[in-house]
């Protein structure tokens, strides 16, 4: 039995993360977000969570789909698990109102 992980696999799971993320902040203002420790907990973890897939694709893969800017992403999340104390939260929101859905419409 082959156990290996596909494209398929990861991109479904950084599917299902994103879409507990818009589960997690529906309607959710910027200052709400920011004075709920367990919300922004939550959503780090699913931003962590979906980077670590984006990471097992494969280069084809994501050479194939350039228009996705995957090196800043991978990049936003080593800042978050090396820097989390200083985490621009007005960042990490703009990129879950505004990003995200794009992110997910090309996946």
């Amino acid at each position: 039995m082959d156990n290996k992980k596909t494209d398929a696999y990861y991109i479904s799971k950084i599917k299902d993360d994103i879409a507990v993320i818009f589960q997690y902040m529906q309607d959710k203002t910027y200052e709400e977000f920011v004075e709920d420790d367990m919300l922004i907990d939550a959503v780090m973890f699913r931003l962590v969570q979906m980077v670590e897939s984006i990471k097992k694709l494969t280069q084809e893969f994501r050479e194939k789909h350039n228009d996705v800017h995957w090196r800043e992403i991978i990049g936003f999340r080593n800042g978050i698990v090396h820097d989390y104390g200083s985490t621009d939260y007005t960042i990490v929101y703009e990129i879950i109102k505004e990003d995200l859905k794009e992110l997910n419409d090309k996946l």
